[in-house]
């Protein structure tokens, strides 16, 4: 099966639709509840499409606008069945040849966060990736391929697996690879690791993503992240391009324990975050007792807007996901400028004694 006709396996033409089968789904859409988020969301959508005819847009602008919708919903699909299994992001080289120390400590890594009850997912194709797919197994894999001219076939590993998509774009595939992970490893790699690292780390220093653990791993005595994190600092921070509190927002490693272990840490008591209006609710699995609570507000106060880091329950708007409503949550006015400091702040909440 060549890589084209494995991709178009997802996206293959069905059976024509009538017109009155569109007009009779179009109307159980417009029929239903005007208070049902679903329904409105979708509205919106079908009113979207419509606004094209009138948008005078060049076939390959409706082209790419069709693709998307298409990769990300079935994209989405195959990812819902596992919606409740943590997942990591492994980045890494297709050319890292299996004697490469870098392709074992990958193998490791991804062996080891399945341990724990992680899934991983990767490219799909050779080096890193099929070395991360081999350490998680075939079960606990999902491959995110690329169709690209050459080296980014899926591998044995992962290939006509239902948990492997091979994508068109880039920007689409990105959109999985953050949406659907709960953390990011990143080992040596070419042009692609790097445009992936840098991506990460802007997505969370501007809040456009969660707050999550990045990790950068290479074996040891290769040295491969040395000249990299000597660049960032010597060059970026230096330069006041970036605050040195970015720094925080990522970790390296050479042992593959220690890159899991942060992981795991992470979310030792932190569970996820939300924002409500100005509020930042950070939902935590235990409350704070008095203490540390009180020290917390003294050594973050900076990252306030106004008042104070207060411990409660769910705030109303938060109701809405019910699974979480006996979370205790920490709320505040965050300034939304300090990732770095969010992230020490996290640490620390995970650090501290609970009550």
């Amino acid at each position: 099966m060549t890589k084209r006709t494995a991709a178009n396996r997802h996206l293959s033409h069905r059976r024509a639709i009538s017109n009155e089968e569109i007009l009779a789904q179009v109307q159980v859409l417009l029929d239903g509840p005007d208070d049902n988020l679903t329904a409105i969301l979708l509205k919106e959508m079908l009113l979207g499409t419509l606004k094209l005819k009138d948008s005078h847009l060049e076939t390959l602008d409706l082209k790419i606008l069709n693709r998307t919708l298409k990769e990300l919903r079935l994209a989405f699909r195959m990812f819902q069945p596992y919606r409740h299994r943590p997942k990591v992001s492994l980045f890494g080289s297709a050319r890292t040849p299996p004697d490469d120390p870098n392709y074992e400590l990958a193998r490791r890594f991804a062996n080891l966060l399945v341990r724990h009850g992680y899934m991983v997912i990767t490219g799909g194709a050779d080096g890193i990736m099929r070395a991360g797919h081999e350490g998680a197994g075939r079960e606990n894999s999902f491959g995110v391929n690329i169709m690209l001219p050459f080296e980014q076939g899926p591998n044995e590993v992962i290939a006509d697996d239902p948990k492997l998509f091979t994508f068109r774009y880039f920007f689409t595939r990105k959109l999985l690879f953050v949406k659907e992970s709960h953390a990011a490893a990143l080992f040596p790699g070419g042009f692609g690791t790097h445009d992936e690292a840098f991506e990460l780390l802007t997505l969370v220093q501007t809040g456009k993503t969660d707050p999550q653990p990045i990790v950068f791993l290479q074996a040891p005595g290769t040295d491969y992240w040395g000249p990299w994190y000597a660049f960032v600092t010597d060059q970026l921070l230096a330069r006041g391009l970036i605050g040195k509190e970015d720094l925080c927002l990522f970790k390296m490693f050479e042992s593959a324990e220690a890159a899991v272990e942060e992981i795991i840490g992470f979310y030792r008591n932190f569970h996820s975050i939300r924002f409500v209006g100005r509020q930042l609710v950070i939902r935590i699995k235990h409350p704070l007792a008095e203490e540390p609570l009180a020290r917390i507000n003294m050594e973050f106060s900076d990252v306030l807007e106004r008042g104070i880091i207060e411990q409660r329950g769910p705030l109303p708007e938060e109701l809405d996901e019910s699974a979480l409503k006996d979370l205790p949550r920490l709320v505040f006015h965050y300034n939304r400028r300090s990732a770095g400091r969010l992230r020490q702040l996290i640490d620390q909440i995970n650090a501290s004694p609970t009550g």
